[in-house]
């Protein structure tokens, strides 16, 4: 969605009049952040349908760099957040970013945004109102929003569904984490029944490795829920997730992570298209 320099700032000027998040425009007309000493954007990779062919949402990741302008790695800003409710803070402010970035360049598609597991323990409930609040102003729907629930959750099934059963009520669509750790993981989903998730996103590393049974893809679609495979770095990946019927696709070798919203479906080697269906007619 291209839309109007007045009408983007109208949208910075709510989220600064209703909030006390700093945000403002950089010179590129990116909406960045300030957390510390240190500027934070965001980046996004884009998350490819394999029915469709078609780019169906994008995942958001957070970049920093200090006042200086040397880069400066996510996890190390993290480590500046002592204490929860810094924490949260520096995650709302995370999401903020990505809302009002994505939603300004994207007429569709969902965004796909993770949340830190100390904030969902720390947080105890109405896991994303905050949000909610910010995507109101905006006028982003959350049924537009795609919220991927860190692997530690899994840990604690009980928190789990109750940060499921959360997020669900406001709207928004959830996609949880298979480690590969459990090797039933049928019974894993069946534990969270009626809270089953959306999207079960799995490593492609972890799908090549199983490869051939088709029984971790078969029993999350037993469920209902589609499967994301994710971290695809190469073609032989690309091509076991679609023969695997997996859903969606994300990674390196189809889309980097990148500063604006890209919508043009990948095309890949002939070999590749041959043996997996994968066609690209979308053109810049």
């Amino acid at each position: 969605m291209n839309v109007s320099v007045n009408e983007t700032k109208d949208e910075l000027a709510r989220i600064q009049e209703a909030t006390d998040y700093p945000v403002q425009r950089s010179e590129d007309g990116w909406i960045v952040g300030h957390f510390f000493n240190c500027w934070l954007s965001s980046v996004f990779q884009p998350v490819f349908d394999t029915s469709g062919r078609t780019v169906t949402g994008h995942a958001a990741y957070i970049r920093s760099a200090t006042d200086g302008t040397s880069v400066l790695s996510p996890w190390k800003v993290f480590a500046l957040t002592e204490g929860d409710a810094l924490l949260v803070r520096f995650d709302r402010l995370c999401r903020v970013i990505h809302a009002l970035n994505y939603f300004a360049n994207a007429s569709h598609g969902d965004l796909f945004v993770t949340v830190q597991p100390r904030l969902l323990e720390s947080v105890k409930d109405d896991h994303g109102r905050a949000f909610e609040r910010i995507l109101n102003i905006i006028g982003a729907e959350t049924s537009r929003v795609v919220i991927e629930i860190p692997t530690e959750v899994n840990r604690d099934s009980r928190l789990l569904k109750h940060v499921i059963s959360n997020y669900r009520s406001r709207g928004y669509r959830i996609a949880v984490n298979h480690s590969g750790a459990s090797e039933d993981w049928m019974a894993e989903l069946a534990s969270l029944y009626p809270l089953y998730p959306d999207i079960v996103r799995l490593e492609a590393s972890i799908l090549l490795r199983r490869y051939g049974t088709g029984s971790l893809v078969d029993a999350v679609h037993h469920f209902g829920a589609s499967v994301l495979v994710h971290e695809i770095e190469t073609t032989q990946q690309m091509t076991a997730a679609i023969q695997a019927r997996a859903n969606f696709l994300q990674g390196r070798a189809l889309g980097m992570p990148v500063r604006a919203i890209e919508s043009v479906v990948p095309v890949v080697d002939n070999r590749t298209i041959s043996g997996a269906g994968w066609k690209s007619s979308v053109k810049p």
